[in-house]
Order: structure tokens, then C-alpha cells, then sequence
């Protein structure tokens, strides 16, 4: 559950970095990149709660899908000035790592399930 606890970190840091926000990205860029970010943890308690193999590398997967998800809107946040270079940097080294953790269970769960 490590990645979980890293996911729930990104979740967080974005949360704050999009508090002051002008209020029009509310429902669209503030709302988008918060889901995103939080549906990286939420997918991994989904598979960690899974009995079946194949779901929870389903569940992986989809986490993973969100991490990119993340990554398009923080590079959106950056260009446009919205989250400054350097914590985006940071978010994106963090992200990065996520990436390819759940890489490794994936290919971790299908070998075992072969």
C-alpha cells in the first residue's frame, strides 16, 4: 500500500496548490485536476480491496490512467501560470515514481497469475 500513501501525497499537494485559484476554474481546470489526482488513490484501495487477480490489475491499470490524467492537467497548470515550475517538478517527480510503482504490481500480479 506504499503507492497508496504517495497517491494520497499528490492528492493532498494538489488540493492546496489549487485552493487559490481564480473561482471561474472551479468547475473546470480546479475540478478536473483535483479528481484526477484523487482517483490515483482511490483506484489503488480498489484494487488492494479486490479478491480476484485480474480486477486488481484492472484497478491498477485505471489508477495508472489517472496518474497521466494528472500529469496532462499539471503541465496545463504550469503553461498557463496557474502552479508554479518548480512545484510542478516536484509533483511530476512524485507522479513519475507513481508511474512506474504500479507498473511493478502490475507485472508483479500477472506473473503470479500465469
Amino acid at each position: 500500500m506504499y503507492e497508496n500513501f504517495k497517491a494520497m501525497e499528490v492528492a493532498e499537494k494538489i488540493f492546496r496548490l489549487t485552493e487559490d485559484l481564480p473561482k471561474k476554474e472551479d468547475y473546470s481546470f480546479t475540478s478536473q485536476i483535483r479528481r484526477s489526482a484523487l482517483s490515483i488513490s482511490a483506484n489503488i484501495a480498489e484494487a488492494f480491496g479486490r479478491n480476484h487477480t485480474y480486477d486488481k490489475i484492472n484497478f491498477y491499470y485505471i489508477s495508472r490512467g489517472s496518474v497521466t490524467e494528472t500529469q496532462s492537467h499539471l503541465e496545463y497548470g504550469r503553461r498557463v501560470g496557474y502552479i508554479s515550475e518548480n512545484e510542478a517538478e516536484k509533483l511530476s517527480r512524485i507522479l513519475n515514481s507513481l508511474y512506474h510503482d504500479l507498473n511493478k504490481v502490475i507485472i508483479t500480479l500477472k506473473k503470479a497469475s500465469q
